[in-house]
């Protein structure tokens, strides 16, 4: 049976990117959950239908489905559009995708697509929420970045480079929007299970069971976060110490290990 949805005047509306499957798709089912109408991001179309068909079952709310390459410009700019005509409480930029290996052997034209997606897409779609949300003088951008992108990432290094530019563009904003009711988070998990590491075909065989997190527990440490006014969400513990661990040893010694453990991984 369905869940009794709120009255439509006292419901927010988020945008969710890559919801599909993952930490996008845990997104839509919390937010849902917490009586948020939805428009729900991604490029097949049978998945999203699929998702939309029960969280309207199960909660009762809005869910329009848009199906869009963002990789595409055309149909990125469909994708501006709408959220730059919606009265969006939270963007999600959670689309991306990342590649694995030597670099020099990887091919440019998909790595250039990454950035079009991890950077591009999250810039202009960030661009088209931000004025309608400072003039409302409400709402929120949730970036996901990554653990990548706190030092360099060799054998993955286009990837942690775009995560890297996620960080310190959504660090840049905050200032910006100091002041104007708007928020915005990087979101930064490490191993999540996921289908990114089976599309950027990542061995994780040797990833120790403690630090991997479900797409649910990323989802509840971002919104706990974002209540809190946190900049940075890196969810988990043992990506907490991790990331204190790096920033206190030399950059140098952080490129080395990150090699050494990238060459493991992408073998």
């Amino acid at each position: 049976m369905a869940k009794t949805s709120k009255p439509r005047a006292t419901r927010r509306t988020a945008l969710v990117t890559g919801a599909s499957t993952g930490i996008g798709a845990a997104f839509a089912r919390r937010l849902a959950r917490d009586d948020h109408d939805l428009i729900i991001v991604a490029r097949g179309r049978d998945r999203l239908d699929e998702l939309a068909t029960t969280l309207r079952a199960e909660h009762g709310g809005d869910v329009e489905v848009l199906p869009a390459d963002l990789t595409h410009p055309a149909e990125l700019r469909v994708v501006e559009k709408v959220v730059a005509d919606a009265d969006l409480d939270l963007l999600v930029n959670n689309a991306g995708f990342g590649t694995v290996g030597t670099f020099a052997q990887l091919d440019p034209a998909k790595e250039e697509e990454e950035i079009r997606l991890n950077v591009i897409a999250l810039l202009r779609l960030t661009r088209a929420a931000l004025p309608r949300m400072i003039a409302r003088h409400r709402g929120a951008v949730i970036n996901v970045s990554s653990m990548a992108a706190f030092q360099p990432a060799p054998y993955n290094a286009t990837y942690g480079a775009t995560k890297a530019f996620v960080n310190s563009f959504t660090e840049a904003l905050y200032e910006e929007l100091r002041g104007t009711g708007v928020a915005v988070q990087a979101l930064c998990p490490g191993f999540t299970r996921t289908e990114f590491q089976q599309r950027a075909g990542v061995d994780v065989s040797d990833i120790p069971s403690f630090v991997w997190m479900t797409g649910e527990a990323v989802v509840d440490a971002s919104l706990s976060a974002l209540r809190s006014g946190e900049l940075i969400c890196v969810p988990g513990l043992a990506n907490r110490a991790l990331m204190t661990l790096t920033g206190a040893v030399p950059r140098s010694i952080a490129r080395r290990v990150a090699g050494t453990l990238g060459r493991r991984v992408a073998r």
